[in-house]
């Protein structure tokens, strides 16, 4: 029996010391269990020397050999170990649905690993069962939960984990889970939203590009070779410009697709090089229709993450460091960069936000009135909303623009073409009369 002191937190939340004789570490960790004690550090007393010298003598028989293994099976065996211990990926609804079942079950009253433990005994086998699996293993060898998470799956990122933390350090997890779920679900429908304004003007474009190929391919040949059977036909200078058209793109099309390829792996090409990302980052938001999306996206991101930050007890700065990080732009991350070094050097985070000059005047205002009330959390989560109506109010002009404007287009192309026809088949019958 070994002597093993711990750190713990009871039922109630409240930080409680002691030991406890127990075989080895995973017995101590259930017998706290049974207690109802979340140990958050458990270590073992030294033994004396007398004993660490008995312990250390070798004993007298030797041990049995070790039966030799093939090469092959130590290869299939490190294959085996790669495949069970290799970090798991998730999808976010994966990630959403885990935070979600886990702050559900600290709210009824659980303790954590068994809340992990019946997580890991649900019906549904898949990648939610092996994660809490592995975060239960972990956190029951007495690692922090944050540090199981970021063990065991990539797809939580340092955003998530530096929020479990704070939760584990503040004894308020449940609470910290129950925000990350609304952070997670608000900005799943945020890219809900502009997916779904881009479906439509797309669809549209392709409708009109297949009509224009039956044209060309199909209709405009027979029309030809209707005319040309007719005598005394004439055919009108808008159908020989169609014939004329058709005949070009049939014979020569495959050079406008190289032509079209060659120019979008070029751009493709030209802006993964990491020295030119910056600046199709800083292109993107100037763009007519898309760059005021791309923008009020930004900001409601920015601030929910800011909000659900300095909520949770995190510091400003550190708080502008892992919402920096959560940036995919890369210009508006080197604007927060600004930030953040103005912020460190004792600036507010208002006069910050406007020396980076990125920031629309009426959100560094929102953001100074929450400095003066000392509620910055609270300003800052009424700025995300308001910013959220903003966003729906520009892919609402995005879409009132875009949609008629793509029409208008296809139905000029295909009406021309309609017309240019029709007027060659009246003129073919009028020859024939």
């Amino acid at each position: 029996m070994a002597t093993f002191t711990y750190i713990a937190r009871d039922r109630n939340s409240q930080k409680v010391s002691g030991s406890i004789n127990a075989s080895d570490r995973g017995e101590a960790l259930r017998l706290l269990d049974r207690k109802g004690l979340r140990p958050t550090k458990l270590q073992a007393q030294e033994t004396p020397a007398k004993e660490k010298r008995v312990k250390s003598a070798k004993p007298l028989v030797k041990k049995a050999a070790a039966p030799k293994e093939s090469l092959f099976s130590g290869v299939f065996k490190k294959q085996e170990a790669e495949v069970s211990e290799g970090p798991l990926k998730l999808k976010k609804q994966e990630v959403i649905l885990f935070t979600e079942e886990l702050s559900d079950m600290l709210t009824a009253g659980l303790q954590l690993e068994p809340a992990l433990r019946s997580m890991e005994n649900r019906q549904q086998s898949g990648n939610l069962q092996l994660v809490s699996e592995r975060v239960r293993a972990l956190v029951r060898d007495g690692n922090s939960f944050s540090l199981s998470l970021r063990q065991v799956s990539p797809s939580f990122g340092p955003l998530y984990t530096s929020m479990a933390a704070a939760g584990e350090a503040s004894g308020a997890l449940d609470t910290i889970l129950k925000r990350q779920v609304h952070y997670l679900k608000t900005l799943g429908e945020l890219q809900n939203k502009v997916v779904l304004a881009l479906i439509y003007p797309a669809f549209l474009i392709l409708a009109g590009i297949g009509v224009s190929c039956i044209f060309v391919t199909k209709l405009i040949p027979q029309l030809t070779s209707l005319l040309t059977s007719t005598p005394g036909a004439e055919i009108p200078l808008g159908a020989k410009l169609m014939i004329s058209a058709s005949e070009f793109l049939s014979q020569w099309w495959w050079i406008f697709l190289v032509t079209f390829l060659g120019i979008g792996l070029g751009f493709k090409a030209w802006k993964d090089i990491e020295a030119n990302k910056p600046v199709w980052d800083r292109i993107k938001l100037d763009l007519p229709l898309t760059g005021s999306v791309v923008k009020d996206r930004f900001f409601v991101q920015f601030l929910e993450t800011m909000s659900n930050l300095v909520g949770n007890g995190l510091t400003l700065l550190r708080a502008l460091e892992l919402t920096q990080d959560a940036t995919q732009n890369l210009h508006l991350k080197s604007q927060l960069s600004q930030v953040i070094e103005q912020v460190g050097d004792g600036r507010s985070l208002s006069s910050a936000l406007i020396r980076s000059g990125s920031f629309p005047d009426l959100l560094v205002d929102m953001v100074a009135v929450g400095e003066q009330t000392g509620q910055i959390d609270v300003a800052l989560s009424k700025a995300a909303e308001r910013y959220d109506k903003e966003l729906n109010n520009s892919l609402q002009k995005v879409m009132a623009i875009i949609m008629p404007a793509v029409l208008l287009v296809m139905a000029m192309l295909i009406g021309m073409m309609a017309y240019m026809m029709l007027t060659a088949i009246f003129q073919t019958v009028e020859s024939l009369g």
